[in-house]
């Protein structure tokens, strides 16, 4: 501790004292009891003096230990430091030799660069030299050449070129239509078997649909009541529900004619409540058909319902379920429109599965893709664009949606549901039994293939076989040669599949063949 305060200290106590002995002789205390204060305050002073010096010998203590600790830590630090320049300096060194080494290498191989220069441009001025005499010698030969075969070097040089590219063109056609058969061979492959499996899953109907409906009679004297005074009661009818009503001399009949088959419906259940009631008169006709007519609105409901349940489809919206239910009354080439959407819908949902895609996206889709062919109001849109727009009026998924649109690729398939669609849908149609064709469009279809092969060259004749599923195609040997025969076939099928629209597919073959025939006599 410092003197200063020890003198302070001894001040103060000295002081204390000197206030006890005056309070003592003020208070005229006894001369014992001044005594022993001067005692007290003596022995005060000394152990105040004691402490303090045993206070100072032990903070000096304290002070040298930490210095000592102190400079011990120093010198520590400075061996360390000392330690890491001397590993810095080591490194350096080694740098510095290893950069000398280098520069010494360096140095050689610039002498070795420039002897290899020397050597390189007296190699140069040789090769220069020949290449000189060599093109000397190659002017010569070329007059030569041109001298011998009468053409000059460009005339020559573009005989090669178009020697080369017809020669390049055919072994292209060759490639391509190779590594297309191989590709179309494993794709079939795979996509026969997932179809196959589809088909043979899914129950079929057989086209069944026509424009008349045959309304049977108990007796031929009904037929005056329905023809009603000067044809009054036909003509309500024919007025109410759009249908023409044929009365001919067909026993116990009457024929119901039209393309729609929803009014035909409501047509022969209007008459059959008429003749049951008996009462057929203009009056009595309207209200029987404003009834039957709630009714089937009431079944088509009940119908879409129906369907969406057995498909397992949900959430539509309620507008689409009744244009489902009138695809019931709806066919198309006398395939029941709701019975070929049901069946695209299932072979939708198993080829789905088969591809790992979703199946219940893939089968709403499939049951909705026709529903623009029963329209509410006529429209100049085609049935695929028109039931997207439908679709995507009522907040289906754009997937579906698309799909809808691209069956027929007159939009641009943006997602991979959209192919399953199409597929599902042409085997729908394909298969045998699915569609009635007017011979009228068959005749001419047919027709039509023989023609577009006989507009190309060296074609002699055409001939459409197999009910248009194979064109086989005859050409000329001495105008066609084998490998022309490969790109024709592969030119006409694309032509095919571009300008014509057919169900299925159609296989394309050229036949090549020559005949030689001497007579001996």
């Amino acid at each position: 501790m410092d003197p200063n305060i020890i003198s302070i200290i001894v001040g103060v106590i000295a002081l204390i004292v000197g206030v006890i002995v005056g309070k003592l002789i003020f208070a005229k205390n006894t001369q014992k009891q001044i005594e022993e204060a001067r005692q007290q305050a003596e022995k005060l002073i000394s152990d105040a003096q004691t402490s303090s010096e045993t206070l100072k010998k032990e903070k000096i203590l304290e002070a040298k230990e930490k210095f000592v600790q102190l400079k011990a830590e120093y010198d520590k630090d400075v061996l360390e430091r000392n330690r890491r320049l001397g590993d810095i300096e080591t490194r350096v060194k080694q740098k510095e030799q290893g950069i000398n080494q280098k520069m010494d290498l360096l140095d050689r191989q610039s002498k070795e660069n420039d002897a290899i220069k020397e050597n390189l441009n007296r190699q140069i001025d040789v090769v220069n030299q020949k290449r000189t005499e060599l093109e000397k010698h190659q002017e010569e030969h070329i007059r030569r050449l041109e001298k011998i075969a009468a053409l000059t070097a460009d005339e020559a040089k573009a005989q090669l070129i178009e020697s080369l590219k017809h020669e390049a063109q055919t072994q292209a056609l060759a490639l391509q239509q190779e590594i297309i058969d191989d590709a179309r061979g494993k794709a079939n492959k795979e996509a026969r078997k997932i179809i196959i499996q589809s088909i043979q899953r899914t129950a079929a109907e057989q086209a069944i649909e026509n424009s008349i409906t045959v309304f049977n009679l108990e007796s031929d004297e009904i037929k005056g009541q329905i023809i009603g005074r000067e044809g009054r009661n036909i003509r309500a009818i024919e007025a109410a529900t759009g249908v023409d009503l044929i009365v001919d001399d067909t026993p116990e009949a009457i024929v119901l004619s039209s393309f729609d088959p929803l009014r035909r419906e409501i047509a022969r259940l209007s008459l059959q409540r008429l003749v049951a009631d008996g009462r057929i008169h203009p009056a009595r006709i309207e209200e029987i058909v404003d009834k039957t007519r709630k009714q089937i609105e009431e079944q088509v409901m009940e119908i879409g319902e129906r369907t969406v349940i057995e498909l397992g489809i949900h959430g539509l919206h309620k507008e689409l379920v009744r244009i489902v239910g009138k695809m019931r009354f709806r066919s198309s080439y006398g395939q029941n429109l709701l019975m070929h959407s049901r069946e695209v819908a299932n072979l939708c949902a198993i080829m789905a599965s088969e591809l790992g895609m979703n199946p219940k996206l893939a089968k709403r889709a499939g049951l909705l893709h026709d529903i623009g062919k029963v329209p509410d109001e006529e429209t100049e849109l085609s049935h695929a664009l028109l039931g997207m727009k439908l679709a995507e009026k009522y907040g289906e998924n754009p997937a579906v949606v698309n799909a809808i649109g691209a069956h027929h690729d007159e939009v641009e398939m943006q997602y991979v549901i959209a192919p399953v669609i199409q597929a599902c849908d042409a085997i729908s149609g394909a298969r045998p039994g699915a569609r009635r064709e007017i011979m009228q469009q068959y005749l001419q279809r047919i027709k039509d293939l023989e023609n577009l092969a006989m507009t190309y060259p060296g074609v002699e004749k055409a001939y459409a076989i197999q009910a248009g599923r194979e064109l086989r195609v005859i050409v000329e040997a001495d105008k066609v040669t084998d490998g022309d025969s490969d790109k024709l076939s592969f030119e006409i099928a694309q032509k095919i599949q571009t300008e014509m629209t057919y169900p299925g597919q159609i296989k394309v073959t050229v036949i090549r063949e020559k005949r030689a025939v001497n007579v001996a006599r």
